[in-house]
């Protein structure tokens, strides 16, 4: 029988603790795992959120909700809300917005609504999430999608979390040490390979020299394993995603009560966005831009304005769009940062962390050669990451903004091929689940519905008109979704409400 094979995650932060707690979960004690963090390297992120898969996640590793909000300063986010994307601000002050949020559209007998929302009248019918889910005005009322005494990770509706990122490492860290992973602090000094070209062993200072089976590089934008020892090329995509800097900063609330919203806002800009995350003291701010279309100058300018006074402390984060053409090579595999980063928008990082470390821990090697699952990995991953681009891409594509950053994005150069094909069916149909590999995806269907339309994207079902008789019967549901939304913001309480009961005592197991 084989002995016990060992991991060395090198690094620390949301990756390599969420690989350390929830490879030590799955394995329960059958591989030996140890995670080496360089304590004065700090955490990227002022404020950062998650898609709905995390609260399987931290409910998988056994961590109770009602701690990891009160210890993460976490706050309950429902989706997020889109400013500004399709038009800049009016001289009339008008403003257009639209809110994807993680609920998907209503569905009655196993019937989609959908059809019968896009032959409604174009210039009477309400916005597509308000006519499609009660999700989009309890959002809209900062009301909380749960109420207490629910049940950890349950509710009424579909949520993930905004939290401060170094915290939540903090709360992950914790239960991995308690699931038995070994932590060490110190530095990682050097990276010997062996005449295979595998790592062979790392350099330390305070520990030595540490070898182990597999290694797993979660040095963040170092990448001090799959890059700087091993070379693995990365794949730049600045032709399709042009963001690559963001300058962020907290802002305290202006008082304890405060209303919190629950979603991100993400309000387009001449270059880019910001986003504007509601956390439980503070707000995360952050101007998102693309260095060759806007000055750093610039973009303090516009997170001054945006913020309204300049009594803050911000720093520039610069980042290159992107990810490692392969990411498991020999016995080398990268997660979070150290694989690929593609732009803050849609809280895509966490999630492709969630999908690299489910898939380590289904296709470990227990023997032989430790990069065994590396092809399939490797096809995996970025078949994953060319996905989120598309997806992220719709965001930008579908602009009428007149701002070279936009017009430069609505350029079909910039649009990946399989995308603009979609683009095409979509003028005579709605996405479909047939449209996406379920395996491959980050975002469903009804997600791209929920970008596609927000952002008036027009969708003909003139010709198709008699295949949906039932217009009276889908009128009756539609109402019934803007009676129950709004039964449902009386009766939920305010995020604000539910965040301080929390914080007081009160369990949402009940």
């Amino acid at each position: 029988m084989a002995g016990k094979r060992e991991v060395l995650i090198v690094g620390g932060g949301t990756a390599g603790w969420l690989t350390a707690a929830y490879l030590s979960r799955v394995f329960e004690g059958r591989i030996a795992v140890t995670l080496l963090e360089a304590p004065d390297i700090g955490v990227i992120g002022v404020g950062e959120g998650a898609f709905p898969t995390i609260r399987s996640t931290l409910q998988f590793l056994g961590i109770d909700e009602t701690r990891f909000v009160r210890t993460a300063s976490a706050t309950f986010k429902q989706g997020i809300r889109f400013n500004d994307w399709l038009h800049a601000p009016g001289p009339d002050g008008a403003r257009h917005h639209y809110l994807h949020p993680f609920e998907p559209p209503f569905y009655t007998d196993g019937a989609s609504l959908v059809p019968y929302w896009l032959l409604q009248d174009e210039a009477s019918r309400p916005p597509f999430a308000e006519a499609m889910t009660i999700q989009n005005r309890v959002a809209e009322a900062r009301r909380a999608p749960k109420r207490p005494g629910e049940g950890d990770y349950g509710g009424p509706l579909n949520y993930a979390y905004h939290f401060d990122a170094a915290r939540l490492a903090e709360v992950i860290g914790a239960r991995a040490v308690e699931l038995g992973v070994r932590h060490l602090q110190g530095q990682l000094t050097g990276v010997e390979l062996g005449e295979d070209g595998e790592i062979a062993r790392v350099h330390t200072s305070g520990h030595g020299t540490l070898a182990a089976d597999l290694y797993v590089d979660c040095s963040g934008f170092r990448a001090e394993l799959i890059g700087k020892a091993l070379g693995v090329p990365f794949r730049s995509v600045k032709h399709q995603l042009f963001t690559d800097r963001a300058i962020a900063c907290k802002i305290p609330y202006d008082r304890p009560d405060a209303p919190i919203e629950s979603f991100t806002v993400a309000t387009a800009h001449e270059a880019g966005w910001t986003w504007d995350i509601g956390l439980q003291e503070a707000r995360g701010i952050g101007c998102v831009y693309s260095a060759a279309h806007m000055s750093d100058d610039r973009a303090a300018e516009l997170l001054r304005s945006y913020i309204g006074h300049d009594d803050y402390s911000a720093r520039i984060i610069p980042f290159e769009p992107g990810y490692r053409e392969a990411q498991w090579v020999k016995n080398c595999v990268a997660v979070g940062l150290s694989a690929g980063f593609l732009e803050p928008l849609e809280s895509t990082g966490v999630v492709l962390i969630e999908a690299a470390v489910a898939m380590i821990a289904e296709l470990f090697p227990h023997n032989g050669p430790a990069d065994a699952p590396a092809r399939r990995f490797n096809a995996l991953m970025a078949a994953r990451y060319e996905n989120i681009i598309a997806f992220l891409k719709l965001h930008y594509c579908l602009s009428r903004r007149e701002e070279p950053f936009w017009r430069d994005n609505v350029d079909p150069a910039s649009i990946p091929e399989g995308l603009q094909e979609l683009l095409r069916q979509w003028r005579y149909r709605p996405p479909s689940r047939f449209d996406f590999i379920l395996d491959l995806e980050s975002f469903a269907f009804f997600n791209y519905q929920y970008i596609l339309y927000g952002m008036g994207f027009r969708t003909d079902l003139s010709a198709a008109r008699d295949d949906f008789p039932n217009m009276g019967a889908a009128e009756k549901q539609f109402a019934r979704i803007r009676n129950f939304g709004e039964q449902a913001t009386q009766e939920l309480p305010t995020h604000r409400a539910l965040i301080r009961q929390i914080n007081e005592g009160l369990s949402l197991a009940g």
